[in-house]
């Protein structure tokens, strides 16, 4: 490689690849002397530095100079291996560098392979990785099928950028609802909490900073177009739009409609909430495999516990026969729980 070749080379990574050309002399320098000490195991001290102006190779033994063509091949090999690899670096700091600002983002890519059961995306510039467990539930693929999902994860691995893909985490929603729903992107309504089990629920908590501004109507959109497209998007997901409240006694009972609720008893030294419902609300309350109690309960960050009016009636007349009343509800409690039940507001 002649010294013209060589600051041409340098020269279109500092232009092209944003690589300092600095860097790329001190690299080019310590890999032809690292070449050279092995080359020639006799002698010592070889020393080689590049004329930034020129390009000039000056080599050194001790105090004498060595004539640059007995390094001969190894030199412009080595200078060549040392640009492939810096071209290689530049490229993958700027992929990291670019896909790392987006993480937390939705993103659109197509489906370019399967590694197992997991998808490979093309984002054109590089291939993220959907792992099954960040699919949803069900949700099949095929080549050049679309995707869209949430950018979870980029790091950096040996010579490659590793970017991992999510449709499954609850961020995932909440990216959806800020895309779909302008009052949330313009801090009007804020989501305050979301509870998921991808593919079946999500249970969101919003909450409008304006008094004009109907929170979860917003959300819902005109005939329900906006909650359509996220709903669309999610595959079928059922997502109930929840009117945020800071007391617990208020809140809880929204998070597991469309329930009705008679009664509620807090104990905030535990954070458990005993809920009691009419006897035929038990089923709707807790929902299929338990989900709609499940998800109020990571929805609001207490222990909820729901009885049916019957099954109170029995531990009142339990600890009346003798029963520790440690079991249940004390006199005070109970009247509580038949006159708290909150106002249904939808």
């Amino acid at each position: 490689m002649d010294r013209e070749e060589l600051l041409r080379l340098v020269e279109t990574l500092r232009r092209d690849k944003d690589i300092n050309k600095e860097i790329v002399f001190e690299g080019i320098e310590a890999a032809l002397m690292s070449a050279a000490r092995k080359h020639f195991a006799h002698r010592e001290g070889i020393t080689i530095k590049i004329d930034r102006t020129t390009g000039e190779l000056v080599a050194r033994e001790g105090d004498r100079l060595v004539d640059p063509a007995e390094l001969g091949r190894i030199s412009a090999q080595t200078a060549k291996q040392v640009m492939i690899q810096k071209i290689r670096e530049a490229e993958r700091n700027a992929v990291y560098d670019e896909f790392v600002k987006r993480k937390g983002t939705i993103v659109t890519g197509t489906v370019q392979s399967f590694e197992g059961p997991n998808i490979v995306v093309n984002l054109g510039k590089v291939e993220a990785i959907l792992p099954k467990s960040e699919q949803i539930l069900d949700e099949s693929y095929h080549l050049g099928d679309r995707v869209r999902a949430m950018l979870l994860d980029v790091k950096k691995v040996s010579q490659r950028v590793k970017v991992v893909l999510s449709r499954s985490h609850p961020d995932f929603v909440r990216k959806l609802f800020e895309l779909e729903v302008p009052e949330i992107s313009e801090k009007i309504i804020e989501i305050k909490a979301i509870a998921r089990e991808a593919g079946y629920r999500t249970k969101i908590a919003v909450q409008s900073q304006d008094p004009r501004v109907d929170c979860v109507g917003a959300c819902v959109g005109v005939r329900g177009s906006r909650i359509k497209n996220i709903v669309d998007e999610l595959v079928g997901e059922k997502i109930d739009i929840i009117r945020w409240e800071e007391a617990p006694e208020a809140f809880i009972p929204n998070t597991l409609k469309p329930a009705e609720i008679v009664g509620i008893m807090l104990s905030p030294e535990t954070h458990q909430a005993t809920v009691v419902v009419p006897n035929d609300q038990l089923a709707l309350a807790i929902g299929k495999r338990g989900q709609n109690v499940r998800l109020a309960s990571k929805l609001t960050s207490w222990d909820i516990d729901i009885l049916t009016e019957e099954e109170l009636s029995k531990k009142e007349i339990t600890t009346e026969e003798g029963v520790s009343p440690a079991q249940t509800p004390s006199e005070d409690d109970r009247e509580e729980l038949a006159t708290s039940a909150p106002e249904n507001t939808g």
